[in-house]
């Protein structure tokens, strides 16, 4: 299939933007492989702190004959996600010995739990727990012991963090290796309608707290396609999973056997052997437009339009909205997951799943089918699905047809004939809505804005019935030179609440909202922010605003901005506590949410 004309122009555009940083990377990660595997460099006494407790491993480290697998690992119990990695360190290094290898925890990095810090002031710590990841997993590889990496990371900023320790030791070959989603619980739609009854004050808290204790319930990723979820596609669309392993649960044979079998691709394709994969070879250009045209095709969270910017620039890749503006409108919209419909992952898993939709944009000519990927030449894997015959770990073709199309559809017969992202742009700066959950008639709203400087200012608004007509609610002050851009998604069950009794609402921000978000039009990550003097800074209340996803257009009409000084606000309270304080250098430096929002560049 002749690959889609936009697809094509999008990335000779990225190619071109791209020739200079992505150059000057190659040549370093060429320079870098010259010198040999690692360990080949490291002195008798670097070698010995480096094996001292490796037990029955250590002779064979010793000899550097074997390859090494660097383990850089998220676990920890407080994410459900992540708390089957507890396990995987045991699982991997015997996997490791059956393939002629070895495996060491290079180090670990932290991972914080957005469900849990959602509305709180941990939050704006959230953001940038993406850079610190990305710097940790650089002290875990730096030892330069390893001959390839398994990174085991799952949800909202840990596997962008991960990729972009990946990107930068883009020398070393690279597979990511998930937990899987938690098994169904109680249905996302009915734990929405519990949220927005709590809202109301239709309910109290005992209801509330069974609800979400019957949602989340047990190890394994949230199942609604949030961030986690997202991210999970995202490896399989540029090729740093195994094919097929994103979304099976956890605690099943298919899960331990597909773990076993990473480490034994980790182990082909070091530098050591005939099947050299380095990292930096995957994350191209062509990598990062699949994860882009997969993002469209699956309706997946906002959030990775600010990751995908920021990893990418780690491999010199750049990225820039129109690039996620283009290939939205040129991608179908073939999933309806939960919130952009009421099934979860599993069922979405079910119906085809990954292997169904990436099968159909390859045959649409909507994916690079010769991206390079840890499996080697080609997205064609990826099209198979894992199976267990007879204790044995097979790949069998995935299927050709869908098994719920309300759940997942082919590209010729899709839920929408673009995809679910849009990029917003005017006098009020640049900014993207997800529109895939948001109902056609609320694709353009103009109303008078209210502005606020701090969710909980809305919340207060909310409770003293204050908010009786149509609204703009602009919530400023929220980017990451502000305050590390938090979510703001504790606002969506209030703003639905205003929507259910007719009022025609939006929100304007330049903070985020959750991957869990969208029935509310929400124009997020606004920049340039107000606290860089942005548009938004000169907005007041009764200023009437026009969100206009349809034409892309977010604009204050009537009123010339430049006339007007901007607004300051007093953001001394986004400075402590809660660790903040140790975070504001990274609040000076930060770059702006176009560019990814990263403090390195």
């Amino acid at each position: 299939m002749t690959l889609n004309a936009t697809i094509a122009r999008v990335t000779d555009r990225i190619r071109a933007r791209s020739e200079d940083s992505r150059g000057r990377y190659l040549d370093r990660m060429a320079q870098a492989v010259a010198k040999g595997p690692m360990r080949a460099h490291l002195s008798c006494g670097n070698q010995a702190h480096a094996y001292a407790a490796t037990g029955p491993d250590k002779d064979r480290l010793s000899e550097a004959r074997q390859p090494n697998i660097g383990i850089v690992t998220a676990y920890n119990d407080m994410l459900s996600a992540h708390q089957p990695f507890e396990s995987y360190p045991d699982l991997i290094r015997k996997a490791a010995r059956t393939a002629g290898a070895t495996a060491q925890v290079a180090g670990g990095v932290p991972a914080m739990c957005d469900g849990v810090t959602q509305g709180q002031p941990g939050m704006e710590l959230s953001l940038f727990s993406r850079d610190v990841i990305a710097m940790a997993a650089g002290i875990a590889l730096s030892h330069n012991c390893f001959d390839a990496a398994l990174y085991l990371g799952v949800c909202d900023k840990i596997v962008p963090g991960l990729v972009i320790a990946a990107a930068t030791f883009g020398h070393v070959p690279a597979l990511f290796v998930p937990a899987g989603p938690m098994i169904s619980g109680m249905p996302n739609d009915e734990k929405s309608a519990v949220r927005n009854a709590f809202a109301k004050g239709e309910v109290g808290r005992e209801a509330l707290m069974a609800a979400e204790m019957a949602s989340y319930h047990g190890p394994g990723t949230c199942t609604f396609y949030g961030t986690a979820n997202t991210n999970q596609m995202l490896m399989e669309f540029m090729g740093l999973h195994l094919p097929g392993t994103s979304f099976v649960n956890p605690g099943t044979d298919l899960r331990a056997a597909l773990t076993a079998a990473a480490v034994g691709r980790a182990a082909r394709i070091t530098a050591l052997g005939n099947e050299f994969r380095p990292a930096g070879e995957v994350l191209d250009e062509r990598a990062f437009v699949n994860g882009m045209v997969g993002l469209m095709a699956t309706g997946g969270s906002t959030n990775l339009v600010l990751h995908l910017p920021a990893m990418a620039r780690a491999a010199g890749v750049i990225l820039d909205l129109e690039d996620f503006a283009d290939i939205s409108d040129a991608v179908p919209l073939m999933a309806k997951v939960y919130p952009n419909g009421l099934a979860d992952v599993n069922h979405f898993h079910a119906a085809g799943g990954l292997q169904f939709l990436i099968g159909e944009l390859l045959d649409a000519g909507l994916l690079h089918p010769d991206a390079k990927t840890v499996m080697g030449e080609g997205l064609a894997p990826y099209r198979r699905e894992p199976k267990l015959k007879d204790g044995a770990l097979i790949w069998e073709d995935g299927p050709g047809t869908t098994h719920n199309d309300r759940i997942l559809r082919p590209a010729a017969d899709p839920f929408q004939k673009v995809g679910g992202l849009k990029q917003l742009s005017g006098n009020l700066g640049r900014g993207v809505i997800k529109v895939s959950a948001v109902a056609p008639e609320r694709h353009v709203i103009e109303a008078p804005a209210r502005i606020f400087h701090d969710q909980e200012a809305v919340k207060a608004a909310f409770r003293a019935g204050e908010i009786t007509t149509d609204t703009v609610v602009v919530v400023r002050f929220q980017g990451p030179r502000a305050n590390g851009m938090p979510e703001l998604h504790s606002l969506t069950p209030l703003l639905s609440v205003l929507q259910d009794r007719g009022l025609k609402v939006a929100l304007v921000t330049d903070g985020r909202m959750s991957g869990a978000s969208g029935k509310v039009p929400a124009a997020i990550h606004i920049s340039p922010e107000a606290a860089c003097d942005g548009p938004l800074a000169r907005l007041r209340d009764g200023d009437i605003v026009r969100l206009d996803a349809v034409a892309g257009v977010i604009e204050v009409l009537g009123v010339d901005l430049d006339s007007r000084t901007p607004v300051t606000a007093d953001l001394s309270g986004n400075q402590y506590g809660i660790g903040r304080e140790l975070f504001a250098p990274f609040r000076r430096g930060v770059g702006p949410s176009t560019e990814g929002a990263a403090i390195f560049g």
